[in-house]
């Protein structure tokens, strides 16, 4: 059995290998998860001693399929737990990740099965982040640009935003950008914020650091009057699902 503390480093390795890459340094597990530099030290060793991870001195660690698998179980407890929190218990999805983070470490697997059942197999969180099939197969991590990565001119959909900050999020919900929605990149000041305008015509400037964790997919004018994703289909790129907020 492995403790909540093991299960936590696994699923924040695996977030930061998920964008960042392989080897993940000490020090990015150390800031991702609040902790000193020796105290990750002394964990990774241990979870080296598991078979775990794979660490290159100097260098960083990386998991192991086995360490990656339990990394992929704890983020589906956590990624429905979001989505049934939101939708079946009116939680706001600037409030899910901190209760999920409580609870995914401790319920049972026909407890899991029930709640994706109950959910449709949900593929995406409220956060828009892929939640791991039954199988905890790999998910396949596409690259995408962040909203600060546009131009004046631009159509975008949003995609997926980080949920590492509650304030950050329910600004983002106060504004209307959330997963799904549509936006126009209306004016990029030098000094760092990014001014777009929403579905419904109001403007919201967005700070530079808050645009770079909203991750977005372009999407151009139908000649049948509809819209595309730039992919030659007439959906959002979230699989038809706007998740519940």
């Amino acid at each position: 059995m492995l403790s909540d503390v093991m299960e936590d480093y696994l699923k924040a390795i695996y977030q930061i290998q998920s964008t960042s890459g392989a080897p993940v340094a000490t020090s990015a597990v150390a800031e991702y998860l609040g902790k000193t530099p020796p105290t990750v030290t002394s964990m990774l060793g241990k979870l080296e001693e598991r078979g775990l991870l794979d660490r290159e001195k100097y260098k960083g660690v990386e998991l192991t399929e086995e360490g990656e698998t339990v990394a992929l179980e704890v983020l589906r407890h956590h990624r429905l737990l979001e989505a049934y929190l939101a939708e079946h218990l009116d939680y706001s999805w600037s409030e899910v990740h901190d209760e999920a983070d409580a609870l995914e470490h401790h319920i049972s697997e026909e407890f899991e099965r029930r709640v994706a059942e109950i959910l449709g197999d949900p593929t995406v969180d409220p956060h828009g982040d892929p939640i791991p099939t039954a199988d905890l197969a790999p998910i396949d991590h596409e690259e995408a640009d962040t909203l600060r990565d546009h131009d004046v001119g631009d159509r975008v959909v949003v995609t997926r935003v980080s949920d590492r900050d509650e304030e950050e999020l329910e600004y983002l919900e106060e504004a209307g950008v959330l997963p799904g929605t549509r936006l126009e990149v209306v004016d990029v000041a030098p000094f760092g914020m990014v001014t777009v305008r929403t579905e419904g015509g109001d403007e919201q400037s967005l700070p530079e650091s808050v645009a770079a964790s909203i991750r977005v997919r372009p999407f151009e004018a139908d000649p049948t009057g509809g819209e595309t994703n730039g992919t030659g289909d007439d959906t959002d790129g979230t699989n038809g699902e706007v998740p519940t907020t």
